[in-house]
């Protein structure tokens, strides 16, 4: 399943691409290994972006991370969407086993498909792992990915406080992708204050 970039739904319109990484029930979960920390803002940033795609009608993929059992065991119900974060009908979804979501083949031969041109937004959680991962193989395969800064989160580091590791993080990803305001994510059409 694809879309065609210049399938646009106004004159001046670029339908752009949006990725839900790991929207999953782990990542909420305390004591578990990946718990992601300051994930209240991080929801409701991706809530928001989400629902603006979807009024567009704009593609929304929603990736898992599906690993061995010892990580994210697929048997779990902790791999399971976060209430009110899964896909919607006609909404695609990869599984990815490797931190990166092109470690799906299905996941690289549609983003393949996509080109290089169409811009991409990603949101969601694990920016120190399947963020950061994804960000820097779409690099390298020169898709056009940015990150909502504001709609990503990571786990909670045991060297340093979250905070400065966040920035040490997300100074890596603006070395593969641009980082992108939450104003700009919620009106990618630049409509603010019109």
């Amino acid at each position: 399943m694809s879309f065609d970039p210049g399938d646009q739904q106004s004159p001046g319109r670029q339908v752009q691409l949006l990725l839900c990484m790991n929207l999953q029930k782990e990542h909420l979960a305390p004591g578990r290994r990946h718990l992601m920390v300051g994930t209240d803002d991080v929801l409701t940033a991706c809530a928001a972006i989400m629902e603006g795609w979807r009024a567009r009608r704009w593609p929304v993929v929603h990736l898992k991370r599906i690993a061995r059992a010892v990580w994210f065991n697929p048997a779990s119900a902790m791999t399971d969407w976060i209430d009110e974060f899964g896909p919607h009908p006609a909404e695609i979804v990869f599984e990815h086993p490797l931190p990166s979501a092109y470690s799906s083949s299905r996941f690289a031969a549609y983003m393949a498909e996509i080109g290089r041109s169409t811009p991409i937004v990603m949101i969601g959680f694990s920016l120190d792992q399947s963020v950061l991962a994804t960000v820097v193989d779409g690099f390298h395969r020169g898709h056009n990915i940015r990150v909502a800064a504001d709609a990503v989160a990571s786990s909670q580091p045991e060297c340093c406080d979250v905070n400065v590791y966040r920035e040490v993080l997300l100074g890596v990803v603006r070395d593969y992708a641009t980082l992108e305001p939450i104003d700009t994510a919620l009106d990618p059409e630049g409509q603010v204050g019109r």
